[in-house]
């Protein structure tokens, strides 16, 4: 594997710089925000390969000595959470369930955080088999992505005809206890017609249903603002079907805006993360599976946190290092920007 091969930015060396930082323990940026959600990436793996995320031959994989071993995962997640102020903690990927480790990972930070929320997003392939043992080991939530319940556009746009054991896995994070189990669908052209079928299954099944607006995530860096379905254009298309009344946010750096639907209970969300850009929200924080540390999803500013924990450095010069790379988060994604350059990384890489 390459630099290059993986869609990885260059790392920042050093320390990065802290000037002006107030004295706090906690992940604040120049903006006045403050990061509480991390979301943890643990693999490039994944089982699915759907076109605005993966190649169709899949991310060069990350030899094994260069992943964040067990121990180094659950280590970084504890220092977020009793250092940093991190309030809650995402698993993702690439596939987390590509990892056979991952019941251990989340079993050694449940023992450590018995408080704190544990969740993941999945694509749901094989879930049906490993729901309760995620669950017996800790598991609150769980997120699972699925843009149609149509056999023959799924298999389109995630190049496997795997849709069933999706389904399957769905029902089976309902029936282990993880609650609630949020369904996510990105927005596509190809899937639009399909939108309504998609949430009158959710409703069915009792999962809570999330459309987001595409990204330019891609791999193969064919998005364009010109094509993408808009959040206006989703709700034009869902109320040919279903009377939709806007909730709004219940948390101000929740992502989704929400309508109930057909006066309720049920509602769907929506994530504009680029009509409607919710960036001066954001609390979010990464960590890739390499152990690098990320502020923004469209951000190449890496640092490199694997780096210090094989150089036995300490918890608190960790942590130093972590609140550096926070304190020096870009205002915004800048997809409107006329200079707008997408990041090296794709979302396969970089984890959801």
């Amino acid at each position: 594997m390459t630099v290059v091969a993986m869609g990885m930015p260059a790392i920042r060396a050093g320390q990065p710089s802290v000037d002006g930082r107030p004295d706090t323990p906690y992940l604040v940026d120049r903006f006045g925000r403050t990061a509480r959600d991390l979301r943890v990436s643990i693999t490039e793996k994944c089982s699915l390969r759907c076109t605005y995320c993966m190649p169709e031959e899949g991310l060069p994989a990350i030899p094994a000595d260069e992943l964040l071993s067990t121990a180094e995962l659950i280590r970084l997640v504890v220092l977020a959470v009793r250092e940093l102020g991190v309030h809650e903690v995402r698993f993702t990927g690439g596939e987390p369930l590509m990892r056979r480790d991952l019941e251990q990972i989340i079993a050694g930070c449940r023992a450590e955080l018995p408080d704190t929320p544990l969740s993941m997003t999945s694509n749901g392939v094989g879930l049906e088999h490993r729901a309760r043992k995620l669950v017996a080991a800790g598991l609150d939530r769980i997120n699972i992505s699925l843009d149609t319940v149509d056999r023959e556009g799924f298999a389109r746009l995630t190049r496997r005809d795997r849709l069933d054991s999706v389904l399957a896995g769905i029902r089976a994070a309902r029936a282990a206890g993880l609650s609630p189990v949020k369904v996510n669908a990105v927005l596509m052209r190809q899937t639009l017609s399909g939108a309504a079928d998609l949430l009158a299954w959710c409703i069915a099944e009792g999962a809570e249903l999330r459309f987001i607006e595409e990204m330019p995530l891609d791999a193969d860096h064919e998005w364009a603002r010109a094509n993408m379905i808009t959040a206006a254009e989703l709700l034009e298309v869902l109320g040919e079907r279903f009377t939709l009344t806007p909730v709004g946010r219940d948390d101000p750096s929740a992502p989704a805006e929400q309508w109930r639907v057909d006066s309720g209970p049920a509602t769907v969300g929506i994530i504009a993360s680029v009509t409607r850009s919710f960036c001066g929200d954001c609390d979010r924080t990464r960590l890739t599976a390499d152990g690098r540390l990320r502020s923004c999803l469209f951000s190449d500013q890496e640092y490199d946190v694997r780096a210090a924990l094989r150089a036995h450095a300490g918890d608190a010069e960790i942590a130093e290092l972590w609140r550096g790379a926070m304190w020096n988060k870009s205002a915004g994604h800048g997809i409107d920007a006329a200079g707008f350059v997408p990041p090296e990384r794709t979302m396969g890489a970089i984890g959801g």
